[in-house]
């Protein structure tokens, strides 16, 4: 029996000129590999049908079971469980046996477009999925699109001092742009988020606002205007995040609603006066309890500076660079 092995991202879809049919094939130790059933779907006929030829080509002794089959582990998401299966996968000789046997034509059309890719897995170390390529691709030009953005604000009155902090926000892009310019997916990690547990309460915020106010006006740092809210607005705010549409979360992550908090109680003004250190501050304490607010290190994310200044930056910028702002945010916060 072969070893198992996990099976590494390495994803191409077949999809033949003018068929209905596709079909994610695997490729892992050179050579390109499919299920039962997804053999039985690539040729049009039943699985019963192709566990028999299979079993026919062994007993014949035409291949090799031993270098023909393998087990495999693959991860998919069933509802909101990751399900972890071991697959019984057969290589491309087998395939191609086995598609002389019921569908040449099929088969004939395989092997020509396996040949291809496998060549080109060869050479290249990896096969691009073009679906993946074009994601990046598109990624690349909004990271493009917010570095330009970071560099026009840099000079911003308000943002006098603050410019080495920006500099900083500018050098986690440039090296991410640097790294989707050297795109390989066997390097590059995506950041897909860390589900979010906490939930920010109304009550709790207002005390927290309430208890904020009290240290700032012991400093002679606010006045009594300070915290007073807009009927309404912070609650809608914080009820916002927390939106589901069709049972399905809006904000599911850590990063987005930690990001869309920041950006709502700075730009839509819920207080008379404050808005950009009670939005820090709620921002920082959702990080906290969400266990989010350190690195590996132990270092905190965001030192006062670097707050103040991705606070400032929010401030300045126009709505219609709303989800820049997120983005920036998202990605410092997964820094």
């Amino acid at each position: 029996m072969p070893n198992q092995k996990q099976i590494k991202n390495q994803i191409v879809i077949y999809k033949p000129r003018g068929g209905d049919i596709e079909v994610e094939v695997k490729l892992e130790k050179e050579t390109i590999w499919l299920t039962l059933n997804q053999i039985a779907y690539l040729f049009g006929v039943q699985k019963a049908a192709i566990s028999k030829h299979i079993k026919n080509i062994f007993t014949s002794g035409e291949l090799n079971k031993n270098s023909t089959v393998s087990k495999m582990e693959t991860v998919r998401m069933e509802g909101k469980r990751r399900i972890k299966r071991t697959l019984t996968y057969f290589n491309l000789d087998i395939i191609i046996a086995v598609g002389y046997r019921v569908n040449s034509f099929r088969a004939t059309q395989f092997r020509i477009w396996a040949t291809k890719v496998l060549r080109k897995y060869l050479l290249k170390g990896y096969v691009v999925n073009k679906k993946r390529l074009i994601s990046s691709q598109d990624r690349f030009s909004r990271l493009q699109e917010t570095i330009k953005l970071l560099e026009q604000k840099i000079t911003h009155p308000l943002l006098v001092g603050q410019q080495k902090e920006i500099l900083n926000f500018l050098s986690v892009y440039a090296n991410t742009l640097t790294l989707l310019n050297e795109y390989d997916e066997e390097k590059i990690k995506k950041v897909k988020g860390t589900k979010a547990k906490f939930r920010l309460s109304y009550s709790k915020t207002k005390k927290l606002i309430s208890q904020l106010k009290s240290k700032l006006i012991a400093k002679n740092e606010a006045g009594d205007i300070f915290g007073q809210e807009y009927k309404g607005k912070l609650d809608a705010i914080i009820k916002n995040i927390y939106q589901t549409f069709d049972r399905k979360k809006l904000y599911s992550t850590i990063e987005d609603k930690a990001a869309n908090l920041l950006y709502f109680v700075i730009k839509d003004h819920p207080f008379v006066d404050g808005n950009k250190r009670i939005g820090a501050m709620l921002f920082v304490y959702f990080l906290e309890k969400s266990n989010y607010l350190y690195r590996k290190n132990g270092e905190r994310k965001f030192n006062d500076n670097a707050l103040t200044a991705l606070c400032l930056l929010i401030a300045v910028s126009n709505p219609r660079e709303k989800n820049k702002m997120i983005e920036i945010t998202k990605n410092l916060i997964a820094e």
